[in-house]
């Protein structure tokens, strides 16, 4: 049984009981933990930066011919499958056909301290699963160095990928185990997503709220991007905002 119908419950109870000294009971206890978990949870989330600083951003969505962005193979000696990227410039979307492979498609600009901010839906199609997809930040122009904000269908909503450590060299990260709370929507519905990119931290907001926070970035600047992985995704509402 959830909070808000135990709370109708007991509340309509408690109206029905005679007046007379109040007792600490279970129930009780039950009641005013929900309240307290509601008011915490709404007090968790916040606006995007999108709408709370709505002046300084700049819609990256690519033309029709897709200038100013490159695809890269996934790893990147592979090879690139058939072009599975298009713009809907009617309804101002890019999508992702994926049946293209597995590859990067990454703006061709390099940023350093930036906020991306997107939208997405998978293609629900039934009896389909597996739904994952990503985006990007501080990527090396080829792909080998990338920092991955990962999402599946109602799953995931984290950051991993191969940074570069003190030493230079490649260095693993995964912080799935950060993420208590799976906001990813389910495949067919919008998700809103932001990555902040400042000094050595990134930060993923979803829907409402940070889900985890990258420390050690080994990239100053770096290309941003968008993957695709074999499920029919479409993105809106590319933005970008650079941080003094």
């Amino acid at each position: 049984m959830t909070c808000l119908p135990r709370l109708v419950i007991v509340a309509s109870g408690m109206l029905n009981k005679p007046r007379g000294p109040l007792l600490a009971t279970a129930p009780t206890f039950m009641v005013i933990a929900c309240i307290l978990g509601a008011v915490s949870a709404r007090e968790a989330e916040t606006k995007s930066r999108l709408q709370s600083e709505p002046e300084g951003w700049v819609d990256i969505l690519p033309p029709v011919d897709l200038k100013g962005w490159h695809r890269v193979p996934v790893p990147p000696t592979g090879q690139l499958g058939r072009r599975q990227w298009h713009v809907d410039a009617e309804r101002k979307v890019l999508i992702c056909d994926g049946d293209g492979g597995h590859d990067m498609l990454l703006y061709d600009r390099e940023l350093g301290d930036a906020v991306f901010h997107f939208e997405f839906c998978y293609t629900k199609i039934e009896g389909k699963t597996g739904y994952n997809s990503g985006a990007y930040v501080r990527n090396s122009e080829d792909g080998a160095i990338w920092h991955q904000a990962q999402f599946g269908d109602a799953k995931d909503g984290y950051l991993f990928g191969e940074t570069v450590g003190a030493d230079g060299k490649k260095k693993w990260f995964n912080l799935s185990k950060q993420v208590k709370d799976m906001r990813v929507k389910p495949a067919g519905e919008w998700n809103t997503m932001e990555v902040t990119a400042v000094g050595k931290v990134l930060t993923l907001w979803v829907n409402g709220a940070v889900t985890c926070q990258f420390e050690d970035c080994g990239r100053e600047k770096g290309h941003l991007g968008l993957e695709g992985e074999g499920y029919r995704i479409e993105f809106r509402n590319l933005k970008v905002k650079t941080l003094p």
